[in-house]
């Protein structure tokens, strides 16, 4: 039952998330959709990881080097999608409010995907075969 909690909480979390980003696109004093290629980074961010826990064996305490570049890649990518939207709002494509609705979009997408990894990471409990 503790699976479908968070599953819950984490689709609630994913939804406020994409509604602060529309927000910050979709308004009319914004109406700007250049924030919309944030999206990109949502979907590229948790590549790495999931990439590197395929190929590395997690019996070992120490990290290695594969772990320690699927983290580098994965802050690249997650301060990226912070600093887009600062670029564009300099570069006057965007306002800087449309700039703080996506940022907050973006602490609470990446939030939401941190979230889903230390849920379901982690193969205590329950595993992807249940749903």
């Amino acid at each position: 039952m503790a699976g479908i909690k968070a599953l819950i909480s984490l689709s609630f979390g994913g939804a406020v998330g994409l509604m602060f980003l529309m927000l910050g696109c979709a308004l009319p004093i914004y109406n700007q959709y250049w924030p919309l290629f944030v999206l990109f980074f949502y979907i590229l961010s948790p590549i790495p990881y999931c990439i590197a826990r395929r190929l590395v064996d997690d019996t070992d305490a120490m990290s290695n080097a594969c772990k320690e570049l699927a983290i580098f890649l994965t802050t690249g990518i997650v301060v990226s999608a912070f600093g887009l939207p600062i670029v564009f709002a300099r570069a006057h494509l965007i306002e800087w409010g449309a700039c703080a609705l996506v940022l907050t979009g973006n602490t609470v997408i990446f939030a939401t995907i941190l979230g889903f990894f230390l849920v379901f990471g982690s193969n205590d409990d329950f595993s992807w075969q249940q749903w």
